[in-house]
């Protein structure tokens, strides 16, 4: 019984549109030790949510998240590939944003539907059963316990890498009080000598432990950071106005990447957004703008900070104009970013 209706529920969740889906047991992860050192490092940065006490605990043993858990299925939804789902835009003043961001915030897609796998789990099991789910909202270790089901290997970069389908994927889980037969662990290392998405990082945050110095990391620096963006890095943030995809796009085995899913597609702009369009955001029209769109997360604030920055690097001195006016902007973040870029392309101009 357990393992026709492991293969049921991932059948069902495919349907549902999990094309990765696998099974796991909740017990400690087995990168648990690297990531307790990651936060002794103080490499998680400002998120100090991570390394409270209970969030520390709950990713050793996931089964303080729910004491009746006896089996974890964790999913994977597929975003768009940036190499090959939009063209950028070749001219104007435009930014980029992480591929996963393009269209609706998964937070707000994905809970849906894991009501629905639920569901239909206690209707093949005959009864309620206790349950708990997360899309990256929960503490555990996800790509720990997405290897444990099968469904990849950590690369180099850091990311769940799938042999067939690549790394373009969001990741959700969901706890079961209930015996699912697990799948093997996915045991190979499939990254061999290859060291692309390390070169190609432009800031140098990946580690030889295959973890990531989130102090150094663009999508930290534009979304989870909320303070100033340092100086010296933000010449190397490029044109990332929101998160990061270097490391992916340079990856082999993205090659292979699916379709993604619908709800997750391109919204009109957001690929490659008018950086001065975007600094003459107010607050009600950055909140409409981006309602229900996973870039609420920097706030206003910290996306109009990072669009300066973007247009400081670009160096074009039609720019001026609206920099100029982000330097009265009422948000001190901006005014002092938006300062620093008039400042860089001024200095351009000199030499």
């Amino acid at each position: 019984m357990s393992a026709a209706l492991s293969r049921a529920i991932k059948q069902e969740a495919r349907r549902l549109g999990f094309l990765l889906a696998g099974i796991t047991t909740p017990e400690t992860p087995p990168h648990w030790s690297v990531y307790e050192q990651w936060l002794t490092m103080g490499r998680h940065g400002s998120m100090e949510y991570l390394a409270r006490q209970r969030a520390r605990d709950c990713r050793r043993a996931p089964w303080l998240l729910l004491p009746e858990c006896r089996s974890i299925l964790v999913l994977g939804i597929p975003y768009p590939n940036p190499e090959t789902a939009v063209p950028f835009a070749e001219s104007g003043l435009h930014g980029r944003v992480a591929a996963y961001a393009w269209g609706q915030d998964y937070h707000s897609l994905l809970p849906e539907r894991l009501a629905a796998l639920v569901a239909f789990v206690e209707q093949q099991a005959g009864r309620p059963l206790p349950n708990r789910w997360y899309t990256d909202t929960g503490p555990l270790l996800e790509r720990d316990l997405a290897q444990r089901a099968g469904l990849g290997w950590i690369g180099r970069n850091t990311c769940l890498i799938h042999p067939q389908f690549g790394s373009y994927f969001l990741l959700a889980e969901i706890l079961l009080g209930l015996d699912l037969e697990p799948d093997e662990p996915f045991a190979a290392d499939r990254c061999g000598t290859c060291r692309r998405c390390v070169e190609a990082c432009p800031t140098g945050c990946i580690l030889p432990d295959r973890t990531l110095d989130a102090r150094r990391c663009i999508s930290y620096l534009t979304i989870e950071n909320k303070a100033e963006i340092p100086v010296e890095i933000r010449p190397r943030v490029g044109e990332w106005v929101f998160g990061c995809d270097a490391c992916q796009r340079v990856c082999p085995w993205n090659r292979f990447a699916l379709q993604a899913d619908p709800a997750l597609a391109p919204r009109p702009g957001l690929p490659c957004p008018d950086l001065g369009a975007e600094l003459a955001l107010t607050p009600g029209a950055f909140n409409r703008k981006f309602a229900a769109s996973p870039v609420l997360r920097a706030k206003r604030r910290g996306y109009l900070r990072n669009a300066a920055v973007v247009l400081g690097n670009l160096g074009d001195e039609s720019a001026l104009p609206d920099l100029e006016a982000a330097c009265r902007d009422e948000e001190p973040l901006v005014r002092e970013h938006a300062a620093w870029a008039v400042e860089r392309i001024k200095q351009k101009e000199k030499r």
